[in-house]
């Protein structure tokens, strides 16, 4: 077969021909490091022409700004029978068992995974409505951008030959295997510690329902042994029915809470216990005169607020037709930029300074409060079961597939090592959340060193990673797959390589992003200050309970 001409990410003229390929060539979870850069890209260019049904040959392409953003690939590959060589492979058929959401799911995922309303009047309450309404916009927007920079990256580096499966693969093909480890652990440790400090706030609320005639610790276990079996679910597909019903029980419960806080006091009672603020007028500020590390706690729920990134590329390894991906965001980003504002504008202008931390929490009617707390359980749970199943599969695929050579995970020997796995996280979530004295106030210092960065600041400088490496290639010679670096002109030991690719292209876009990313990164490090204080002042007060035990600790 005769070269194809092609193009490079940023334009530039490459060729392309039949890929070597043996048919029993096994490609590793964890790609060797001997796999150039442009083979990924190559492979992925193949992947999205293989995807995108309704792409003709010689149809003209789109030239409107959405087609450009969406229907663009690394390279310009004419030719789709490439793949058939390694279509049969037992690899690309798991491949194709494993990819099977569509955007709908991805819609619902998305909003479970980020949509946590409840604390955003007590964020607004903290900093007053001026900052609380400009700060919740700006977020919005920011997770917004930085979601479709992941979305980018995953389309151009994925491919059923080199599949990108975790967060952590995206960092390993941009900035090698040490951003891969970190990524790896602190994914890993954040997910464990929100399953276990969901598990130990549903104990708490099931604690308080029953008016602490329940053990304490019983009441957590309910929630552990829960989660072992909304855990065997090993598919986002299959796990969409209750993404989907937890999207519609948070909904229910805004409208719950909006509808009596608009006709009931607030809960005088509550707000004296948690801040000691006294009975009084409801009183709402432009700007709260606060102490600012009340403040910072305050911007800090803001932040966090939208901060579900980290589990985007592993959305993406299982949907149908990643290019869509997109779709499913930006709807539900708009969901929950819209309940986000309007929620927490509403019960904080009902409730001004007597916002607690869960707002239905806040509500005087007793009763009405029972409910939210009962839908909340489920809410909570179906959240706990989607941060568990990604945290398990990172395990999976980085242990049981990565070192020891393990099953698939949806053969029929995967599900034996998968069932016994999500009994295990489960228990050790359980452990995490009632050994660890004040997990949920620790949680947020952890929530400040991974879910900033998997949010803000990583998207941003992956984007500059892969921008510098597409455009240092602008002048290599034609890439042919197969035969490695040879193309390349220079070596990232030269000066050459490096000032192009800083300083050609977009190097405006490189500058934003990188400046913009260290900003994150400085945010990130506000949130650690203002998280360190919280613990400080909660140890000083409350000790260092655990929940351990038939008593309650709070």
């Amino acid at each position: 077969m005769d070269p194809k001409p092609v193009t490079s990410d940023k334009g530039s003229p490459q060729t392309t021909s039949s890929p070597d390929v043996s048919g029993e060539e096994r490609y590793n979870n964890v790609p060797p490091s001997d796999i150039t850069f442009e083979e990924y890209l190559h492979f992925a260019a193949i992947q999205r022409r293989l995807e995108d049904d309704s792409h003709k040959v010689d149809a003209p392409e789109k030239k409107s700004w959405m087609a450009r953003f969406s229907k663009d690939v690394n390279v310009n590959v004419r030719d789709t029978k490439e793949l058939s060589v390694i279509e049969d492979s037992e690899r690309i058929n798991a491949f194709r068992a494993m990819r099977t959401a569509s955007w709908a799911s991805v819609f619902y995922l998305i909003t479970t995974d980020i949509l946590g309303p409840f604390n955003a009047p007590f964020a607004i309450s903290q900093v007053g409505w001026v900052p609380g309404v400009v700060l919740y916009c700006f977020m919005g927007l920011a997770a917004l951008y930085c979601g479709l920079i992941l979305w980018r990256l995953f389309i151009r580096l994925d491919s059923q030959k080199y599949p990108l499966r975790t967060y952590a693969d995206i960092a390993e093909r941009l900035l090698g295997k040490s951003a891969r480890h970190v990524c790896t652990v602190l994914q890993t440790l954040q997910l464990i510690v929100n399953v276990g400090t969901i598990c130990l706030s549903n104990g708490q609320a099931l604690s308080q329902m029953s008016k602490n005639r329940l053990c304490f610790s019983v009441c957590i276990v309910v929630w552990a042994l829960a989660g072992m079996i909304v855990g065997q679910i090993r598919t986002l597909k299959s796990y969409g029915w209750l993404a989907n019903s937890a999207v519609w029980i948070n909904l229910l419960i805004i409208f719950i809470s909006m509808g009596v806080a608009a006709h009931s006091p607030p809960n005088f009672e509550a707000a004296s216990r948690a801040f000691g603020t006294p009975q009084g007028p409801v009183q709402t500020h432009a700007f709260e005169p606060l102490a600012l590390n009340d403040k910072v706690n305050g911007i800090m729920n803001m932040v966090f607020a939208y901060g579900g990134a980290m589990i985007f590329p592993e959305m993406m390894a299982e949907m149908r037709r990643p290019m869509d991906f997109w779709k499913g965001m930006v709807l539900a980003q708009a969901l929950i930029f819209s309940a986000y504002l309007l929620y927490g504008a509403f019960i904080y202008g009902f409730q001004g300074q007597f916002t607690i931390g869960l707002a239905y929490q806040g509500l005087s009617i007793f009763a009405w409060q029972t409910v939210c707390n009962a839908l909340s359980l489920v809410t909570g749970l179906i959240a706990a079961g989607l941060y568990g199943n990604i945290g398990i599969k990172i395990i999976y695929i980085n242990i049981v597939e990565g070192w020891f050579n393990g099953p698939r995970l949806l053969s029929r020997t995967g599900r034996l090592v998968w069932t016994p796995m999500v009994v295990v996280y489960w228990a050790l979530a359980f452990v995490i959340g009632s050994a660890i004295p004040q997990v949920q106030t620790i949680s947020a210092l952890i929530a400040a060193i991974a879910i900033m960065q998997f949010s803000y600041s990583f998207p941003l400088l992956l984007r500059v990673a892969y921008d510098v490496k597409t455009d240092a290639m602008v002048a290599d010679k034609t890439y042919v797959p197969g035969q490695g670096n040879s193309g390349r002109i220079d070596t990232w030991r030269h000066w050459s390589r490096w000032r192009r690719g800083m300083f050609s292209g977009r190097w405006y876009f490189k500058l934003f992003n990188f400046l913009t990313g260290l900003a994150a990164l400085a945010m990130a490090f506000l949130g650690m200050w203002g998280a360190g204080k919280t613990i400080q002042t909660t140890f000083a007060h409350a000790g260092a309970a655990t929940s351990f035990g038939c008593s309650p600790p709070v």
